[in-house]
Formats: C-alpha cells, sequence, structure tokens
C-alpha cells in the first residue's frame, strides 16, 4: 500500500473513531435515554432498578422536606442544616454510573443543581441562622423540583409496562 493510501484510510479511521465517540456522548451526556410520555412529558427510560432508585430518592427529599420544615417551624437552625446536608451532593454521588447515563443533560442539570442548593442551604443555615433566608432558599430548591415534574415522567423501556410517576 502507498503511503498516501495508508494516510488517507488512518485519517478516515481516526474520524470515524471521532464521529463515534461524539455520537456516544451525545447520547450518554446530552440525550439520555428517553421518550415521549404520554400526557407530553419526557419519559425516562429505566429499568427496574434504576426506577426504584429515583423513586427512593424522591421519598428520601420528601422525607428531609418534613424534617427541614419542622425544623424551621421551631427555629431549630441547626436541625435545618443537618436536614438539607442531608439531600446534598453527598446524595447525588450515591447514584449508579449506568443511570446517570441515561438521564438527559436537563434532568441532570436541574437535578444536579437541587443537590447544591441544599448544600448552600445547610452552610447558610449554620453561619447566618436566619430562618427567612431558609425559606426562601428552600422555595427556590423546591422550584426546580416543580419543574423537573413537569418536564419529565419515569416511564419503562418499550416492550414493558409500568406505572408512571412524577
Amino acid at each position: 500500500m502507498r503511503p498516501e493510501t495508508r494516510n488517507r484510510l488512518q485519517l478516515a479511521i481516526i474520524a470515524l473513531l471521532l464521529l463515534v465517540i461524539a455520537a456516544m456522548a451525545w447520547k450518554f451526556i446530552v440525550a439520555g435515554s428517553v421518550g415521549q410520555g404520554e400526557d407530553g412529558r419526557q419519559a425516562l427510560l429505566l429499568e427496574p432498578a434504576e426506577r426504584a432508585f429515583i423513586l427512593q430518592e424522591m421519598r428520601d427529599f420528601v422525607a428531609g422536606l418534613q424534617q427541614m420544615t419542622e425544623a424551621l417551624a421551631r427555629e431549630d437552625m441547626a436541625g435545618v442544616a443537618a436536614a438539607a446536608r442531608g439531600m446534598g451532593s453527598a446524595m447525588s454521588h450515591q447514584a449508579p454510573a449506568a443511570l446517570v447515563a441515561k438521564l438527559p443533560l436537563g434532568f441532570k442539570t436541574l437535578g444536579f443543581g437541587v443537590h447544591r442548593d441544599f448544600d448552600a442551604l445547610a452552610a447558610d443555615a449554620e453561619d447566618l441562622g436566619d430562618p427567612g433566608h431558609a425559606l426562601e432558599q428552600l422555595s427556590q430548591a423546591l422550584r426546580k423540583c416543580v419543574a423537573c415534574h413537569e418536564i419529565y415522567q419515569i416511564g419503562a423501556p418499550s416492550g414493558r409496562q409500568s406505572g408512571r410517576e412524577g
């Protein structure tokens, strides 16, 4: 094989590999595994264990919100900080990488943003001790929860039936 032909072949292989890498990055970082939901929202197409993981995280959020509002009612800012910290970024590190890859970028942005919001709320509750400020921060975080539930629902891969959540 002539050197020019070999160089062209190598460049063609490199270009093809770069296209494959770009397509995979787009699929796993941006697009995720979604379909159209029956109600117009995007359906996250998840396996049963992945679905269970996300639903458990949502139940943990509800429990944390209950603890936080109870602490706010008592103006117990240490309790507010503890509840918020439990919903912070440490919680997001428990998500399996395969699940995160299936989530669209918008979902990841909202979800990880909520975890960061709770980290900030915990820090400010300790540093400022201001229940009003904590309530405003909680309201900001909950806006992201509402936005996420307006956009997404949890579905199942095609061919499987699953109740819709979210």
